[in-house]
């Protein structure tokens, strides 16, 4: 499902190199709920940005779902990233004008769906929050415009689903309940892929990954 080797990536920042990712191998395969855990500075957040095609290495292969992608333009991986991605973030980047059910329609509309409310009502059913669906963002709580995001990623059923800090905002026993459904998805056959700062949110995965200074130090099952 994803299997990145050997990745380096570096930036340029003026006249200095910066090295984020030093040679990193990361198999993940389908269905897999994975942590992905480290410091401020260790890579983590560069790993995943690699891994949801929002940006490309300096070296080495990347393989989602089958398709080679380091070597793509950004229109190619923003259609491999429609097509098998959805992202979950800390700040749940919702449209404050819009309800609910608008705000998880719009992966729909732009997939070229013509009626997609239907699809919108059954994913927010899922993440059990169909009651609130004509509710603006700030008619809701942190939890329940996290499962809004959610709601809103799954909705055109990715094969993967990544989250980045997605309980950060959240109290722990909201936190929890996120986990549950990221734990449901995954019993479905979802491929998880989570960044997160706590350790406790992490066990909830089947594996944690924990990244330093641009190197996998540990790979673990909880």
């Amino acid at each position: 499902m994803i299997q990145l080797n050997n990745i380096v990536k570096r930036y340029s920042m003026g006249d200095t190199v910066v090295e984020a990712l030093k040679g990193v191998s990361l198999h993940i395969r389908k269905g897999e709920f994975v942590s992905i855990m480290g410091p401020s500075g260790s890579g983590k957040s560069t790993l995943m940005t690699l891994i949801g095609c929002l940006d490309q290495p300096t070296e080495g292969t990347y393989t989602l779902n089958n398709i080679n992608v380091e070597n793509m333009n950004d229109d190619e991986l923003a259609g491999v990233r429609n097509k098998n991605i959805g992202f979950v973030f800390q700040t749940f980047n919702l449209l404050s004008r819009h309800s609910a059910l608008e705000n998880v329609e719009l992966p729909l509309l732009y997939a070229g769906v013509k009626h997609p409310a239907p699809l919108a009502i059954k994913a927010l059913e899922e993440v059990g929050l169909a009651k609130r669906m004509h509710h603006k963002p700030n008619e809701l709580s942190g939890g329940e415009r996290q499962r809004v995001a959610i709601a809103r990623a799954i909705v055109v059923n990715p094969p993967i689903i990544l989250g980045d800090e997605p309980t950060g905002n959240l109290d722990t026993r909201t936190g929890e309940e996120i986990m549950q459904i990221f734990k449901e998805l995954s019993l479905k056959g979802t491929t998880m892929v989570l960044v997160t700062h706590d350790p406790e949110i992490a066990e909830h995965s089947q594996r944690i990954v924990t990244i330093r200074d641009g190197l996998i130090q540990s790979d673990t099952n909880p």
